[in-house]
């Protein structure tokens, strides 16, 4: 005799809708929609149901078209044929005795223009050649979304049957185009581009561009001063140019969409209270559908084939229903137990963010924590401080020299404060930065400093310094 966990089928359908996203589920409904027909929408009409009768009678204007009356007296010059098509026709008509092509549906199409055609038609105004129409096409479709060749010259030259020099030569075209600094191969020939762009070969900036781009990376620029053997200011004046230079030319002209958040559930104070209310906007409302319903309840003459697959989707249909359901329910819990530990947050901000785990909220609402995993991935709240994702509120702390551990969110934000107000020319150090947080009672090292740092993108104080 032994004992083993068994997952049913409809409690893998509980578990897969649980960890869905509000996206998802829509999906994940219409499909079961299209698929199952005992399930249909609470708002379909059904043919066995019976409108309710009027509790009063129309008026006769209002069931049937009035007759329209022409009292004009009529005349005997009037086209009365082309008035009368002109009369029973949706809008003006104009009698014309050309036929002409109306514009295809694609006209009205708006569409961003790509990066790739607007190159193609700035090759195609220059008069190109075959040949080197057909070695710019190719380079053309080599470029990535920033504008930069991602093939060798080498390769390109295998492709298209054509000596290196001569795309070599189509290549330094091509880089005439706009935007500037495109079909550039790495970093510094795309703002070399630019900088000859602007006629400023003979300057400091070319050397710096060739032959120091590391140091410029590291913002060392005592080290390109000594190598260029130039003052401090020239340097500096120099690096203000190369800091109005667009890195990524193709940037103008990229196709990416932005992503709207729809909200799960929303957390807003109604007086001195704050109310959770789920998102329902959009949620089909579902049901069993009636029809099929009654003729399995009255045993209607069906074979036997047909009335096991009835049964089938009637079960099917309402293990969904009651997933959606037991879905709604937890993530209302799941948000309920969290307002109750992150109070403080929802009426005052981040800085007060709680250190909280899973195992709590679990624990408070009788669930395991995998559940909690699962309701708490791609779920999104409108709170007083934003859209969030429910992980948010989930994350580690930190000891204080004194009191109780701070949640780590709201020491991040912390020391995004302390390098925002800090002196440029002065940046603070990583272990400067754990000294001050010190001093106000948080216990942290510079090494989480410095990781917590770079994971919000943040650059070191050396980087960071301006001059």
């Amino acid at each position: 005799m032994t004992q083993q966990l068994i997952m049913t089928p409809q409690l893998q359908m509980a578990i897969k809708l649980l960890q869905l996203n509000r996206m998802e589920l829509l999906d994940r409904i219409s499909q079961e929609l299209e698929e199952n027909p005992a399930l249909e929408e609470a708002g379909d009409a059904i043919a066995d149901e019976q409108p309710e009768e009027p509790t009063e009678a129309l008026p006769a204007e209002t069931t049937q078209d009035k007759e329209v009356a022409i009292e004009e007296k009529l005349r005997d010059d009037i086209d009365w044929s082309n008035y009368l098509d002109e009369y029973n026709s949706p809008g003006r008509t104009h009698f014309e005795t050309e036929t002409k092509d109306s514009p295809g549906y694609e006209s009205f199409i708006a569409r961003k223009e790509s990066l790739n055609d607007h190159l193609l038609w700035q090759l195609l105004l220059s008069s190109p050649s075959k040949d080197e129409e057909q070695i710019g096409s190719l380079i053309i479709g080599n470029l990535n979304g920033d504008g930069y060749l991602v093939a060798s010259v080498d390769e390109i030259a295998i492709s298209c049957g054509f000596p290196v020099d001569r795309v070599e030569q189509v290549l330094s075209s091509l880089q005439t185009f706009d935007p500037p600094g495109v079909c550039a191969r790495n970093l510094s020939e795309c703002l070399l581009l630019q900088v000859k762009r602007l006629g400023l070969d003979n300057t400091i900036l070319i050397d710096i561009l060739t032959n120091h781009i590391k140091h410029l990376e590291r913002k060392n620029y005592k080290a390109i001063r000594s190598a260029l053997k130039v003052s401090l200011e020239d340097v500096i004046s120099a690096i203000n140019v190369i800091k109005g230079l667009e890195p990524k030319p193709g940037r103008a002209f990229s196709d990416e969409e932005p992503q709207y958040i729809t909200p799960d559930i929303y957390v807003y104070k109604f007086e001195d209270e704050f109310v959770i209310t789920l998102n329902d906007d959009g949620m089909p409302r579902l049901r069993l559908n009636s029809y099929y319903r009654d003729a399995i309840r009255r045993g209607e003459k069906i074979s036997d084939e047909a009335k096991g697959y009835l049964k089938d989707k009637m079960h099917s249909a309402t293990w969904l229903i009651r997933s959606i359901h037991q879905r709604q329910r937890t993530i209302y819990k799941v948000m309920e137990s969290i307002l109750s530990f992150q109070h403080d947050f929802f009426e005052k901000g981040i800085a007060y963010l709680k250190p909280m785990v899973l195992r709590d909220v679990a624990q408070n609402i009788g669930m395991h924590e995998s559940t909690i995993s699962r309701v708490t991935t791609n779920k999104y709240a409108h709170t007083p401080q934003g859209i969030l994702e429910l992980k948010y509120f989930f994350n580690s702390s930190i000891n204080r020299v004194h009191g109780e551990a701070v949640a780590s969110t709201s020491v991040q934000e912390k020391i995004r404060k302390i390098i925002e107000n800090e002196n440029p020319q002065k940046p603070f150090s990583d272990d400067k930065i754990s000294k001050l947080l010190k001093n106000d009672n948080i216990d942290i090292a510079r090494r989480t400093i410095t990781k917590y740092r770079e994971a919000m993108g943040i650059l070191s104080s050396s980087q960071r310094r301006q001059f």
